[in-house]
């Protein structure tokens, strides 16, 4: 069990949290929320110990082991991955170390011999002769091939090495577990065997996630990050969306209701207060007007732009056709003759294993990439609008968000861009920030006011979610499921998939593509079953 008791953080002036008590127990799983900045991977650092509280107590039963997804998978170059694996139970991994440097002994001394038989007793009880085998069934589950166990973390591509450090950090059954952003680069595949994997996890699980479709399936609390409060509520993110939903509601009416009663009765009281026949009512009505309390409406820090993608130019019947696409990149072939026309209506996924053959499909698409054979055929109606996963050259100029959106709005007209701007979040003074100097977030918020300022009839999204926060992600998701013309998009986001597309198409390992005319859902219940 793992205790928090009186917690509060603060640096310097600033409060992050505040008089937290929560509980959590074995047997459940707790997705820590909060918008951009609430303190959620700063919530667990404090559980680690990384980080010390400023008053209060967090307390861990006995003999219990706390194990945290480590986020910097360089400072492991050196070791095997198995090694990094194994690494996630500490005390296991130091006996496995120490028993290695006593028998590499030449002269094996009485001192030794006592020291290696109580090594070995605790190995036995850490079930340690497993050890490797365990390790190796995590990984294997994640999606990393044998051929990879024995080699050097340096030597193994990112994306594998980001699966690495979660098969590291769920080794060993630890008592307590903590996931900050757990999915990040997983693929579907390794998704759903996590999902798996902490549905049916007996221990705790605390953790920190964008994803709403993973939250949901996982969790069986929600912890609450608001203006430095923390509250726990029972179910998933849904439930959680919709109850606080519900709540403030409630509140509000039951407040609107409240406030027409003190209306009534400041009405009375003024019209007869100084009516002696009345007046006792009035005295009366007095008493009852002081004892209406309105309920206390605590604005949240939570905030949601405003993403709406409009169209000014009307969609033809000739949309976009693709015909025997082939790109190679560093010899190998990453598109093979791929090949299909987008239909009026079509929202698109594009579904791969290979993150590169998407990316650079959506830069031929864009025009921003030349392709070796085939043709890309767009109807003569269509305006593209493309928002790039890497958008760092777009914010390579030293100037304010105002200069920088501008040049992408076709009317000089600052006190629009300013009130448009306002929606997406930037308000006041933001607008004269440096875009050189913005967060991941800011970006890509900005990112989107451009697409919305260029009026585009056709999208193309790669990873439209990348640093945007829960409420940005909702917004988006919203956005996109207003849109009235075509989407092709790569998300690794369930909920986005799920809710706007129509067609996935995925592109093997070969490059070549599987196109098929289904919801997100359907095609994951099949990759899921095959």
């Amino acid at each position: 069990m793992l205790q928090v008791n009186n917690v509060s953080l603060r640096f310097g002036k600033k409060t992050l949290f505040e008089n937290v008590n929560l509980k959590f127990t074995s047997g459940n799983c707790y997705g820590i929320i909060g918008a951009n900045g609430a303190g959620k991977s700063t919530f667990l650092k404090l559980l680690t110990g990384e980080i010390d509280t400023t008053t209060g107590d967090i307390i861990i039963s006995k003999g219990e082991r706390i194990s945290v997804l480590k986020q910097d998978h360089y400072q492991y170059d050196d070791m095997r991955v198995l090694d990094v694996v194994i690494m996630g139970n500490d005390r296991l991994y130091k006996i496995m170390k120490e028993k290695e440097d006593l028998y590499s002994h030449t002269e094996f001394s009485e001192e030794d011999g006592y020291r290696l038989a109580d090594l070995e007793a605790e190995f036995l009880d850490m079930d340690g002769w497993n050890a490797e085998n365990d390790a190796a069934i995590l990984l294997t589950n994640l999606g990393i091939s044998d051929d990879m166990f024995d080699k050097k973390m340096k030597d193994i591509p990112v994306k594998l090495r980001v699966k690495v450090m979660l098969a590291s950090a769920l080794f060993g059954n630890p008592d307590i577990l903590l996931l900050d952003e757990p999915t990040n680069s997983l693929d579907i595949d390794a998704i759903s065997w996590l999902e798996e994997f902490l549905i049916n996890y007996s221990n705790t699980v605390i953790v920190v996630s964008h994803d709403r479709h993973f939250l949901n399936n996982v969790c069986t609390h929600i912890v609450d990050i608001d203006y430095g409060k923390m509250k726990m509520y029972v179910g998933n993110y849904d439930f959680w969306y919709q109850s606080s939903e519900l709540l403030l509601k409630q509140m509000k009416d039951a407040n609107k209701k409240k406030e027409e009663k003190i209306k009534e009765l400041q009405d009375f009281i003024a019209r007869f207060s100084a009516n002696a026949s009345k007046s006792k009512q009035a005295t009366s009505r007095k008493k009852m007007l002081e004892k209406i309390e309105l309920d206390e409406i605590v604005p949240s820090s939570r905030k949601y732009p405003y993403i709406d993608f409009k169209i000014t130019k009307p969609i033809g019947k000739e949309i976009l056709k693709v015909v025997n696409l082939e790109k190679s990149v560093d010899g190998k072939k990453i598109l093979n003759k791929v090949s299909f026309t987008v239909l009026k209506g079509d929202k698109i996924a594009i579904i791969s294993n290979n993150d590169l053959a998407k990316t650079t499909l959506f830069d031929i698409l864009a025009g921003v990439s030349k392709f070796d054979k085939g043709e890309v055929i767009f109807g003569k109606t269509i305006e593209k609008g493309y928002l790039p996963q890497d958008n760092s050259n777009y914010f390579e100029k030293d100037e304010n968000i105002i200069e920088w959106i501008s040049k992408f709005y076709k009317v000089d007209d600052e006190t629009h861009l300013r009130s448009f701007l306002g929606r997406m979040l930037f308000s006041g003074e933001d607008v004269f920030k440096s875009v050189k100097v913005l967060s991941g977030g800011e970006k890509a918020r900005c990112m989107l006011s451009k697409l919305m300022l260029e009026e585009p009839n056709f999208l193309i999204l790669d990873e439209p979610t990348n640093h945007l926060d829960l409420e940005s992600i909702t917004s988006l998701n919203k956005g996109l499921e207003n849109f009235g013309g075509e989407i092709i998009m790569t998300t690794r986001d369930h909920e986005l998939n799920q809710t706007v597309c129509n067609r996935i198409i995925e592109i093997l390992d070969d490059g070549s593509i599987i196109d098929r005319r289904l919801t997100f859902d359907e095609y994951y219940d099949r990759k899921k079953s095959s």
